[in-house]
């Protein structure tokens, strides 16, 4: 934890210790201050870990306060859950594969914040050769490949004769190509 005092990481620089009082106030024992749930989202987002332990009891009620952070977030800004995720999401309950499901979103999600910052950093270097470009000439060919295949006529132009199948199945081994050099970039932008 570079850069973070003892009070901000906690005594020992281990977890902080939050806790939750039947009042409802949050107490942060490494500051010795009262706080919000704004507070505690503003750690997660440092990366500051934390757990929070209701008062009375000691028991770990951080899984719930961390929910209640989302449902906040949920209520107060734009929403980030989709309503299909969330009745997904719900479904899942009670059924068969709801014990995988906790190590499914968190790999999922460790894999997105790698993909997102391999792409932050390659904007960071400038690169030539920029993967988006790739993505959109890509994205604009499928589409071409699909107009010509469901509206002859389109995408060659209106003058033109549609292109024949074999043509078209070329440009879909070709689009398969591109996207797989597309996929082996952004591989090697994560190495």
């Amino acid at each position: 934890m570079v850069g973070r005092s003892k009070a901000a990481s906690g005594e020992n620089g281990g977890v902080v210790i939050i806790k939750k009082y039947a009042n409802r106030r949050l107490y942060n024992t490494a500051s010795s201050s009262y706080i919000t749930l704004e507070d505690l989202a503003r750690m997660v987002r440092e990366n500051i870990d934390f757990q929070v332990l209701d008062a009375k009891s000691g028991d770990d009620i951080t899984h719930s306060i961390l929910t209640q952070i989302i449902m906040d977030e949920e209520a107060n800004g734009e929403q980030m859950l989709p309503v299909s995720f969330l009745r997904q999401l719900i479904g899942m309950y009670g059924n068969s594969m709801q014990a995988l499901m906790p190590s499914y979103l968190e790999a999922s999600m460790t894999n997105f914040r790698e993909n997102q910052s391999k792409i932050r950093e390659a904007f960071e270097k400038g690169m030539t050769g920029n993967p988006f470009a790739a993505i959109h000439e890509t994205n604009m060919a499928m589409m071409r490949a699909a107009a010509g295949a469901f509206m002859p006529g389109v995408a060659k132009g209106k003058d033109k004769p549609a292109a024949p199948v074999a043509e078209s199945k070329d440009e879909i081994a070709q689009l398969r190509e591109q996207m797989a050099a597309m996929q082996k970039k952004l591989d090697e932008l994560g190495k």
